[in-house]
């Protein structure tokens, strides 16, 4: 695969779709690309040029978007042909509101949308959802805290974290689900 820039003349938007590319392992293919932008950058981009976004056990695809704003979606070549993109009529509360904000970061790569989601379900839902709920909203805040550099934020949403009780069994469970915010 090669990109280019557009020809002299041609404006095409700052990032756009290049490719998509079907593969029979995702998790395996993240993982090297991973590796290798680590290798290269001391650091994985999670945001601006280049990026690659994060990938959670279960997650089908992901995204890479290379210097130039080209994007390549890389994709499980037998994900189910209708996948639960949010707003799962099954889910109620503050676990609907976390799965909104799964899919705003890991499909639609906006960050911005899913700390706004997470916040308004928090004061909405917060007081009437479980702890381990609390627990990931928060956790989920912290992470797009540090991607955003926002260290203040982050400090407050992991102190939130911390002073959520939960058991050794949620506790594991939390720590499945997430990836640092470290």
């Amino acid at each position: 695969m090669h990109f280019a820039p557009a020809p002299p003349g041609v404006e095409l938007p700052v990032e756009h779709a290049g490719a998509l590319v079907m593969v029979d392992d995702v998790a395996a293919r993240h993982a090297e690309y991973t590796a290798a932008l680590r290798a290269h950058y001391g650091k994985i981009p999670s945001k601006g040029r280049p990026r690659i976004t994060r990938f959670r056990p279960g997650q089908s695809r992901f995204s890479l978007v290379d210097p130039v704003g080209n994007t390549v979606l890389v994709i499980q070549r037998d994900e189910p042909m209708e996948l639960e993109y949010g707003g799962s009529r099954e889910l109620e509360g503050l676990a609907r509101v976390l799965d909104n904000a799964r899919i705003l970061r890991d499909f639609k790569n906006d960050d911005r949308a899913a700390t706004r989601a997470l916040e308004a379900g928090l004061r909405r839902f917060g007081a009437a959802a479980t702890a381990f709920e609390r627990a990931r909203a928060y956790a989920d805040l912290a992470e797009l805290a540090v991607v955003a550099a926002d260290t203040d934020r982050a400090a407050h949403w992991k102190s939130e974290l911390d002073a959520v009780e939960l058991t050794t069994e949620e506790r594991t469970a939390l720590a499945e689900v997430r990836t640092t915010t470290d």
